[in-house]
């Protein structure tokens, strides 16, 4: 939306891509009608590890992930107190916290599998985002990612390959 201010408190839905989709983070083992089990990749598991560790470098929580083969979805919360304590501490004023969260995951898992796998793309740019309006709005997404795996052949981000 571009006149909100996503500095404000509240909770955000996010999907950001791997470069051209390439299915990289994870793979789906098992069909849909056998319960699927994600796997993490060597490069799910660098992702994995950077995103539990924002609660230490960055001023959100997040409360439901998941890392799909070329995706991953979050919901990330920020709090009356998070927001104000992100404005007065960081060097990025500009930006706001979910730019500075999907940065932060970009940024540093790039910077860990460059160091394993050579200077090679690994992100997509951007991000989509959504605003969680409601607690009926947050459950169907937190299910959504709870259960994203479970229907990876029918997710518009599928791809054989």
């Amino acid at each position: 939306m571009s006149h909100y201010d996503y500095n404000t408190p509240g909770a955000y839905f996010l999907t950001f891509c791997t470069y051209n989709r390439k299915q990289v983070l994870s793979r789906i083992v098992g069909a849909i009608h056998e319960s699927p089990e994600l796997q993490l990749t060597q490069w799910g598991r660098i992702v994995d590890a950077v995103i539990q560790n924002i609660p230490t470098h960055l001023h959100v929580t997040i409360e439901q992930y998941v890392i799909m083969p070329n995706h991953v979805h979050l919901i990330a919360v920020i709090t009356e107190e998070d927001r104000l304590r992100a404005i007065h501490e960081s060097p990025l004023q500009g930006r706001s916290v979910m730019s500075k969260l999907i940065g932060y995951i970009k940024m540093n898992a790039s910077k860990t599998i460059r160091q394993h796998y050579g200077d090679i793309e690994v992100w997509q740019r951007g991000y989509h985002d959504h605003v969680i309006r409601n607690r009926e709005d947050y459950v169907a997404l937190a299910e959504y990612i709870q259960t994203n795996p479970l229907r990876w052949e029918l997710d518009r981000l599928y791809s054989e390959t």
